[in-house]
């Protein structure tokens, strides 16, 4: 597209209301005479996000030179597929916000200040073209949310929220770190030409391993996700489900765009993450299994879920050449998974409700929702997460590699744990 196409224009224009919405809400919900208004908007805050995520086909990309040190936006389809996840989760979740009895007790503006600040950065990743801008919108998304996890300023949330933030600080050094070593070796922040430079330069082996590692640590990779099960356990249910559903994908988006997917064939890192990813799916299964509340079990099952996409990233570094397959194949896992897990951290929020009601006609009802959605998480036929698992499988039968049959093996055994822990979840969800 050109500069002056009417198409392009539009989209930039879009993209900056996606951003601005939230990010303006977000701080008028700390001035005291627009804290209403801030409040009353937050359910239609992420709506010019979610119009610019299904309208439109087209790739499109802009230079900036006038924002930050010269950003560069745009919108492809991976761009796409993590906004229209990021859009629908803030969307229910700013709604169950309005009726979540923690929220009304902690003030709902104070919540949603750091919830919508969190939906502008989160936003902005997906448009982010370059890796100043992918920074700034990631620290943006980071650190607002340690106000979600710490709200309502129970020791145990405290506790979580110094795991968090923690964990957030370190990953924030290692990136910022990482990426300054690597634009400085390749010359540029362009993100369509960063990877392959960075990883053709001599720096990469301090640059690779401080980038790698800072994504991991937001993904929640095993053993670096100590910090994700007591976070979504402790923050109010919309949070969690906003760290869960789109949140902690922000790991997954910097991997794809960072590392030279399809380019250049990695084997010592594509080991190491493959490696880690199927200790992550059997992991989170083990330990989920072991939870006694709702919201740990789904948090472990986050953890195993996690290592499917991992698995296929790691694989991506492998087998170049498969990458096409398996791309499809992680957008696909990464939308199903976070509006399954989104909808299920809400719906053990209704569950509390309606507990607290004594309505058991509602409480089945919502049973056979959540019991639904976790049928699609485990992978059952006809569901979305029946195939987002045939293409991970479909992935890696197309790398030819003599082990792949033995890796698909694992993490079928893998989708076995995960049902057997969605069992385990529905069972805490009725007592």
């Amino acid at each position: 597209m050109t500069s002056t196409d009417p198409q392009l224009i539009v989209g930039v224009w879009f993209a900056g209301v996606s951003v601005l919405l939230p990010l303006v809400l977000g701080l008028g919900a700390l001035v005291r005479p627009l804290r209403r208004l801030a409040v009353a908007l937050a359910p239609v805050a992420a709506l010019p996000a979610l119009v610019t995520a299904l309208s439109g086909r087209a790739d499109w990309v802009v230079d900036l030179p006038w924002l930050l040190v010269g950003a560069r936006v745009g919108l492809d389809l991976t761009g796409r597929v993590y906004l229209l996840l990021g859009a629908v989760t803030f969307t229910l979740a700013a709604v169950a916000a309005r009726f979540d009895a923690v929220v009304e007790r902690g003030g709902a503006s104070r919540f949603l200040a750091f919830f919508l600040l969190s939906a502008a950065g989160t936003f902005g990743l997906a448009f982010a073209e370059d890796a100043v801008t992918f920074y700034v919108s990631f620290a943006l998304m980071s650190f607002p949310a340690y106000g979600l996890v710490v709200f309502d300023r129970q020791p145990a949330s405290v506790r979580a929220g110094r795991a968090y933030i923690a964990f957030v600080v370190v990953g924030e050094v290692l990136l910022v770190s990482g990426l300054f070593i690597a634009v400085w070796a390749a010359g540029g922040t362009n993100l369509e030409l960063l990877p392959e430079r960075i990883f053709r330069s001599r720096t990469s082996l301090v640059s690779v391993p401080l980038i790698l590692v800072a994504f991991a640590m937001k993904a929640g990779a095993v053993p670096l996700h100590v910090w994700l099960p007591p976070s979504y356990s402790q923050a109010p249910t919309p949070a969690s489900a906003a760290l869960a559903g789109a949140m902690s994908k922000a790991g997954v988006l910097g991997w794809l765009r960072f590392l030279p997917l399809g380019e250049i064939s990695l084997p010592f890192w594509g080991l190491v993450m493959l490696a880690a990813g199927l200790l992550a799916a059997f992991y989170g299964v083990v330990v989920g299994l072991t939870q006694r509340a709702p919201k740990p079990a789904l948090a472990y099952s986050s953890v195993s879920q996690m290592g499917f996409i991992t698995s296929a990233v790691g694989l991506g570094l492998l087998a170049p050449s498969a990458w096409p397959v398996l791309l499809v194949a992680v957008l696909v896992y990464l939308l199903h998974h976070g509006l399954a897990k989104g909808a299920l951290f809400l719906g053990t929020g209704l569950a509390g409700d309606i507990g607290r009601g004594r309505s058991r006609k509602a409480a089945v009802v919502l049973l056979v929702g959540l019991g639904l959605c976790g049928l699609a998480l485990a992978g059952a036929p006809l569901t979305s997460g029946a195939l987002a698992k045939v293409l991970i499988k479909g992935g890696f039968a197309a790398t030819g590699m003599p082990s792949a049959a033995s890796v698909i093996t694992l993490l079928s055994l893998a989708a076995v744990g995960t049902t057997l822990l969605i069992a385990r979840f529905l069972a805490l969800v009725w007592n």
